[in-house]
């Protein structure tokens, strides 16, 4: 089992950044791919991005938030993070953290553990 913590939601403005931290239980993270996904009010959960096993391994992103949100992981810290910059009010949603035992996927039923989800939400 992996339990899965994401924090560092809040409000910002347009423009503003935020950095999102998921932080996993156990000594097993490094086992897992990790994605981003988001869901925004009145749509489904997205895929947002994700990043392989190994640290400064391969990553895929979104088309919509590419050249903005950047995600990269500390396995000592058992952290994964979600660096979020010139936010725009279409970002707002409640992004969570997932744990995936394969190679890592934009598909979000290839995930296993899932986190209770973190609120951003962006001023116009």
């Amino acid at each position: 089992q992996v339990q899965l913590v994401e924090s560092g939601g809040g409000l910002v403005q347009a423009g503003g950044s935020l950095r999102l931290s998921c932080a996993a239980s156990g000594r097993t993270f490094s086992f897992y791919a990790m994605g981003w996904f988001r869901r925004a009010p009145g749509k489904e959960r997205e895929f947002v991005a994700a990043i392989s096993k190994r640290a400064g391994g391969s990553t895929w992103y979104a088309d919509s938030v590419k050249g903005r949100f950047t995600i990269s992981r500390d396995n000592a810290k058992y952290t994964v993070y979600l660096q979020m910059n010139s936010l725009k009010p279409e970002d707002t949603a409640v992004y969570y953290c997932a744990a995936d035992a394969g190679s890592g996927s934009w598909n979000q039923d290839e995930y296993e553990y899932w986190g209770q989800g973190t609120q951003v939400t962006v001023s116009s």
